[in-house]
């Protein structure tokens, strides 16, 4: 590899972004990142995460051989590969002999490639035969995938490509800091507004990213669904619904409309803290404007009340006729590097590959003969994310976990972390000695992305290949090796393949004729062609057949739904589920920073990065860290009725008085999510990491 540069892209985000590395093929050959300005999603820009991404490479930061612990000492001590396979294959099959099929657990992440989500979903039902998997990537963007189905009959994140948002005529985003959590993305908002848009910013906190607003609403955190449901209110008060729009292309306004008409702008202004004149302007920015999109992320899915608070955005969307199409339309910026292929293809709790649901016995049917099983022995729908974290030790007696530090990274994680404790076994695969490695019976070193060929699918859903480009150090194996070799020691010799390649291709054949449809796909395609957007079929026959070329923009011709049209979903505003009150009287909302990446498992471990950003903080306004005495830098702490989370005030002006802020990326008294709220949005069983009530005081 030393005079090539091979092209890949970013472990990090779901933006997916385009590089190329150049270096030696060796393991701990020094690798360099080369820009790589034909990808069009980043035009060779990269963030100081993917440019210092090669560090984790390197064997000094990363497992380099399995580790079993040790009866005798307590401590996890150097294993061999048949002694770690074997030892996690004994303890599934005991706990499934003894306690039966469910008491064993799956758990996966959102950055798994698409063949590693694929297999694991494969080797949880039809080896361990259990109901019980579920991945991190609900804690991500499930209440946004909820509300898409219901109003669409599909969800992907974004239904346009990247390239459609500086041409549109408005923009309003709502909770998502562009700026820190994927910085390549903030050039199509800086050329919307040189294209002559405006940007209209929904954030609590005047971050980097709402700094750039034409206009930035800063409503009390939870409130996002009063807002919305205000603006549609005044949409209809003022006349600016799209009737024609609304008539041909959608059902069930009449019952939305009832329910915004309840939502009058005073109202919404006392619940939300947003005036009047600003929610008149919001609308009229949005309404004038020819075109218009409504962005989404973390901050209002976070919810407990996700589902529902997406829905009354995209019913704004629809109301003026700003969906199904060109350059109009509601999308979700999807957070994790493969969230949106992540969800697509078996590692949710209800989910079949091609985004069948589980228990459609036409879904059961088509992937049970790809699998070669009978339908009856896949199991149904199992439990979502926390809650089947917080049955561990209970109804779930073993866990095995591949890429995600539930330890940091889910709500009210003190209690989770004495779950994962309380399990008969646990077996984690990862690429370093994460905090949840760390409570293991058996830890296995796995290659990361540099190592390993496989596809993921961004944020747009544009499906994209990463390169293998250097050699694992030794006495490291692919999770694909891995699901393997416990899959034939569990008496499952054949079907689980360590090429990703002909993973991919079964793949395909589970996904073809599924909403997220892959058999049109290949890899060949997708190195020519910069990627492929889904669904994108394989032609009825190979006999001449017109090659599909993928769907950069979905909903143009008909919805998803079964006649075609887009659903209004009726929604109220309800209260979180923990409101402040006497001994919790200020709000918590939690985020991310530029320089690290989810828990921080791997970004903690380069130094440059952990330079820029060391450790946590708790931000606040003046008026409250006057009100506790506490100082700029001084150490404070944030306490819920579930824990307690210290960092170094950061007082500014550019957060609400009522509200503190705190980043998640860290162990230690830093964890903030020991302090969040478990609290399940009903529909997608989405926590509610994004408000809760504390009270805020000078740490002893």
């Amino acid at each position: 590899m030393r005079d090539e540069t091979i092209p890949t892209h970013c472990p990090y985000c779901a933006l997916q972004c385009g590089m190329n590395l150049r270096g030696g093929k060796a393991a701990d050959a020094v690798v360099e990142v080369v820009e790589r300005p034909d990808f069009p999603v980043n035009r060779g820009a990269l963030c100081g995460k993917g440019r210092t991404s090669p560090a984790l490479l390197s064997s000094r930061v990363r497992l380099t051989e399995p580790l079993i612990r040790s009866h005798a000492t307590g401590r996890l001590e150097p294993a061999t590969w048949e002694e770690a396979l074997r030892t996690i294959a004994d303890g599934l099959r005991r706990t499934r002999d003894t306690h039966g099929a469910d008491a064993v657990g799956v758990f996966g992440g959102g950055g798994l490639t698409n063949e590693k989500a694929y297999t694991l979903g494969k080797f949880a039902r039809v080896v361990l035969g259990t109901s019980q998997i579920d991945y991190n990537g609900r804690f991500c963007m499930s209440s946004a995938a909820a509300a898409h189905n219901k109003a669409f009959g599909l969800d992907r994140g974004l239904p346009f490509p990247l390239e459609d948002i500086p041409r549109t005529g408005c923009v309003i985003l709502v909770g998502s800091n562009l700026a820190e959590t994927m910085p390549p993305a903030l050039r199509y908002l800086t050329e919307l507004k040189e294209n002559g848009g405006t940007l209209i910013v929904v954030d609590p906190r005047r971050t980097r990213t709402a700094e750039q607003a034409d206009l930035h609403l800063a409503p009390r955190p939870g409130t996002d669904l009063a807002l919305a449901l205000g603006l549609l209110h005044l949409v209809v008060a003022e006349g600016r619904t799209d009737e024609q729009f609304i008539e041909e292309r959608t059902s069930g306004w009449a019952d939305a409309r009832a329910a915004a008409m309840a939502h009058w702008p005073e109202l919404v202004e006392r619940l939300t803290g947003v005036g009047v004149p600003q929610l008149r302007e919001a609308v009229r920015m949005f309404c004038d404007a020819p075109t218009g999109m409504v962005l989404t992320a973390r901050g209002p899915e976070q919810q407990s009340k996700g589902t529902d608070t997406v829905s009354a955005w995209i019913n704004l969307c629809l109301a003026t006729g700003r969906a199904g199409r060109p350059l109009s339309g509601y999308g979700c910026l999807t957070g994790q590097g493969n969230g949106q292929g992540g969800r697509e293809h078996g590692q949710k709790a209800d989910q079949l590959p091609g985004y069948r649901k589980l228990d459609d016995p036409a879904a059961r049917a088509h992937v049970a003969a790809v699998w070669g099983v009978a339908p009856e022995a896949l199991p149904g729908p199992g439990r979502s994310a926390y809650e089947l974290l917080d049955a561990l030790g209970t109804d779930v007696k073993s866990l095995l976990l591949m890429g995600s530090n539930p330890v940091v990274s889910a709500p009210r994680a003190a209690h989770i972390e004495e779950r994962l404790k309380s399990l008969d076994f646990l077996a984690v695969a990862d690429v370093v000695l994460s905090e949840t490695a760390a409570l293991a019976d058996v830890v296995l070193p796995v290659t990361q992305w540099a190592e390993e060929t496989g596809t993921t699918t961004n944020l747009e859903g544009r499906v994209l290949l990463r390169r293998r480009a250097v050699d694992a150090p030794p006495g490291v194996r692919s999770d694909l090796q891995v699901l393997g070799a416990l899959a034939g020691l569990l008496g499952h010799e054949k079907g689980f393949s360590s090429d990703p390649e002909e993973v991919f291709d079964e793949l395909r054949r589970a996904s073809a004729g599924g909403p997220a449809d892959y058999s049109g796909i290949s890899y060949r395609r997708i190195a020519e062609e910069d990627g492929v957007f889904w669904p994108c079929p394989a032609p009825a026959s190979q006999d001449g057949a017109e090659v599909h070329p993928g769907t950069p923009r979905l909903f143009l011709d008909r919805f998803a739904t079964d006649d075609g049209r887009a659903r209004f979903v009726p929604v109220a505003h309800r209260p979180a589920a923990e409101e402040p009150d006497a001994e919790y009287p200020v709000l918590l909302t939690t985020g991310r920073v530029v320089a690290q990446y989810q828990s921080g498992a791997q970004t903690r471990r380069v130094d440059e990065l952990n330079t820029a950003a060391p450790g946590p903080f708790v931000e606040l306004h003046p008026q409250l860290a006057e009100r506790i005495g506490a100082a700029d830098g001084d150490p404070v702490a944030v306490v819920s009725r579930r824990g307690r989370a210290v960092g170094p005030a950061r007082i500014t002006n550019g957060i609400r008085p009522d509200t503190v802020f705190m980043p998640f990326h860290w162990p230690g008294e830093g964890r903030v999510n020991t302090v969040t709220n478990p609290a399940l949005d009903p529909t997608s069983r989405m926590p509610e990491f994004k408000v809760c009530a504390v009270r805020v005081e000078p740490a002893a």
